[in-house]
């Protein structure tokens, strides 16, 4: 079984050395990752300027391929140019810090899962609740079983898999939800600072809005030590307002 792997921190990020190591003992792994980090990126791809891959070591050995790019780059790359075929999975992770909720649609982790998704290949992201996670062997063990459990189960086309794990050891842990997207969202705001040289600068913080109250949602779930799993796709079409709109005279919008 081949297995592209990727993320959005970077490819020397330990999330994803851990990732590799773990999938290694259930398939043959490629990873192709961003050079640096890419954190927040969204679903962005590189078309005004050329991408470049080099070949990624570790202690000397090959690890895998680098791109200067965003992580649905590398998805795309990674299958159209540098897999010879492509792949039954891809991974994309282990993330440091959640991905749940509005959130998202700013993740180049889950990007590069909906990329692989998008390009029919079934595919899961990970992410780990903290941005100094240390409990990743038990994310990429638990991403392992979860691989080949998509792969004998299967999954509808254009969907992904969105995984996030609570950074608590596994006793700890209450369990796994089958969840959806919750409503949690930032309340975003862009400090105003001044820097050594009296120059106003703006840095981008905030804090979570808690809107979800059920286990059902992915933020709710691992809020209270679940592993949460939502499965998501690409259509973005709100059918609800779809069918309202049926009513609607639009014609009369081409009237004089």
């Amino acid at each position: 079984m081949k297995i592209l792997i990727s993320n959005d921190d970077g490819i020397d990020s330990p999330g994803i050395t851990l990732l590799a190591e773990e999938l290694k003992k259930i398939g043959e792994i490629t990873v192709v990752a961003p050079l640096t980090e890419q954190s927040a990126v969204g679903h962005a791809i590189t078309v005004k300027s050329p991408l470049r891959v080099t070949k990624h070591y570790i202690n000397g050995k090959f690890f895998g391929y680098a791109v200067d790019g965003t992580p649905a780059d590398c998805i795309k790359i990674g299958i159209r140019n540098l897999m010879k075929e492509p792949p039954a999975i891809v991974i994309s992770g282990i993330n440091h810090g959640s991905n749940t909720a509005i959130n998202i649609i700013y993740s180049g982790t889950v990007s590069a899962a909906r990329e692989a998704a998008i390009m029919d290949v079934p595919a899961i992201a990970i992410s780990i609740t903290s941005h100094e996670a240390v409990h990743f062997e038990f994310a990429a063990k638990l991403s392992a079983r979860l691989a080949m459990m998509v792969i004998n189960e299967g999954i509808r086309s254009g969907t992904l898999l969105n995984v996030n794990i609570p950074d608590l050891p596994k006793e700890k842990m209450k369990g796994i939800l089958l969840t959806q997207q919750g409503k949690s969202k930032w309340d975003d705001i862009y400090e105003e600072r001044v820097d050594p040289y009296g120059k106003k600068y703006y840095w981008l913080t905030g804090n979570l809005i808690q809107a979800d109250s059920s286990l059902d949602a992915d933020q709710f779930a691992i809020k209270n030590d679940y592993i949460s799993i939502t499965p998501i796709h690409f259509d973005l079409t709100d059918y609800k307002t779809y069918s309202a709109m049926k009513e609607w005279k639009l014609d009369n919008l081409l009237k004089e």
